[in-house]
């Protein structure tokens, strides 16, 4: 999720770093002399600019779906795409939330001194969010497929959607942590 492996405190990237970096007084493995304020504060920033971006399609999804019910063939949904739909647009309604609660978190928590554990929730609030986005594109394309193909195209693309999020979402990003941590 988040562009340096450092970037995450809470993440089960970032925790480490950012355990080492209480205890050592501020400066950072990858050689940023900044003090945990500041690191806070840039790791704050960096998650607001990954939750633009993932807020946009999360919404853009959330608006297809919204007007799925009034095209012509909505009626003709079957009933097993009928709950898939309705399960998709719920999943769309939580992603949006997962993915807006951290302005919420920021508004309450305000000037009272609480970054660290700010950017801790709000880092986890967008791993939950990433994955309900996930399986709402995922479920997205299996309803799609199932409408216009089949189901059983449907079964292998929705399959296959997942399966290629949850590598480039999470395998390659863990991957190439583990290998920082282990050095070149």
């Amino acid at each position: 999720m988040s562009t340096t492996a450092d970037a995450g405190a809470g993440a089960g990237v970032g925790s480490a770093d950012a355990a080492a970096d209480a205890s050592a007084g501020g400066g950072e493995p990858s050689g940023r002399r900044e003090s945990t304020d500041e690191r806070m504060d840039r790791n704050w920033n960096e998650l607001l600019q990954e939750l633009r971006v993932t807020q946009t399609g999360a919404q853009i999804l959330t608006g297809f779906l919204l007007t799925l019910p009034f095209q012509q063939r909505f009626a003709d949904l079957t009933s097993f795409q009928r709950g898939v739909y309705l399960a998709l647009v719920l999943l769309a309604a939580l992603t949006t939330g997962l993915i807006v609660a951290p302005v919420s978190l920021h508004r309450v928590l305000f000037r009272r001194h609480l970054k660290s554990q700010l950017v801790t929730a709000a880092d986890h609030l967008a791993l939950v969010g990433l994955a309900a986005l996930a399986l709402a594109v995922a479920g997205t394309t299996l309803l799609v497929f199932d409408v216009v193909v089949g189901r059983v195209a449907a079964l292998v693309a929705g399959g296959g959607v997942l399966v290629m999020l949850a590598i480039f979402w999470l395998v390659v990003p863990y991957r190439m942590a583990r290998a920082a941590r282990h050095g070149p």
